[in-house]
């Protein structure tokens, strides 16, 4: 005689299968390991001291040419690179259904840098421009690292980090003008995390954004941005070091472009 089934212990034995799939599961060691770094870059926005406005703004840049009735041409128009990745990654993403957290973001947000330094350079004595030069820088930011992230710690790890360094980001950029204090620590503390992120073997399954190359480029823009004067008498006064930091920056995609390369099969409907 057949037995009568227990709908109890049918229910029993399904819940391990659901568990496993919701968003609230045991954390990882990794995931634990930047919970608490992110806790301590909240803790050093909150206890350093502030910086004050006078080191907010202090406007450096040597090529002040104009070309063809734009202002400060080498330094506006050199924005077009961001433009440029910004477009062509987008193009890339439409190819692929597999792309990391914040890819999208990432693009996004190079086309806004293009606009929005764009915007300032044209006229970079007026401070208040630059809350919305780094608006977006705080998204693209926030992009590569919810890509580093979710390819490197988990996806929902990728999610929570586009989420907090977007918002983080946005409104460091808003207080700068009183305190640069969240912005420093937003830029260079998450840089360092990426850094971190980089030295650590991407999931199975993963793309692979070589975070490295990212990060070289990083360090390049910022490297021509400090030497905007010598870059800019080196060359015969040709092309100022802020121009080449411009275009630097721009290909800090190009590592996450190039892994998004086309694989030859038609994407998922799905």
């Amino acid at each position: 005689m057949p037995r009568a089934t227990d709908p109890a212990r049918e229910t029993d034995a399904a819940l391990p299968s659901v568990s496993s799939r919701l968003p609230f599961a045991v954390p990882t060691v990794r995931e634990k390991c930047l919970v608490g770094t992110l806790l301590v870059l909240a803790l050093v926005v909150l206890l350093a001291p502030a910086l004050p406005a006078a080191a907010w703004h202090i406007p450096h840049f040597v090529d002040t040419r104009p070309w063809l009735g734009v202002p400060n041409a080498g330094d506006v128009l050199s924005n077009l690179a961001f433009l440029a990745m910004g477009v062509w990654g987008t193009e890339r993403l439409r190819a692929r259904n597999d792309a990391p957290v914040g890819a999208g973001w990432l693009f996004i947000g190079l086309i806004l840098t293009c606009l929005s330094s764009g915007f300032y350079h044209l006229d970079p004595d007026m401070p208040q421009r630059l809350v919305a030069d780094r608006v977006g820088m705080a998204v693209a930011f926030a992009g590569f690292l919810g890509i580093a992230a979710s390819e490197r710690i988990s996806v929902r790890a990728g999610e929570a980090v586009l989420v907090l360094m977007m918002v983080a980001g946005l409104l460091a950029a808003w207080v700068a003008h009183e305190n640069l204090t969240p912005w420093a620590v937003v830029q260079f503390g998450g840089m360092a995390l990426a850094v971190g992120l980089a030295f650590t073997r991407p999931l199975p399954g993963a793309l692979g954004v070589p975070l490295g190359g990212v990060i070289f480029f990083y360090v390049l823009a910022k490297l021509f941005e400090l030497g905007d004067a010598t870059v800019f008498e080196a060359t015969g006064h040709i092309v100022s070091g802020h121009t080449f930091k411009h275009l630097a920056a721009a290909l800090a995609a190009w590592p996450v472009i190039r892994a998004l390369r086309p694989t030859g099969r038609a994407p998922s409907p799905h």
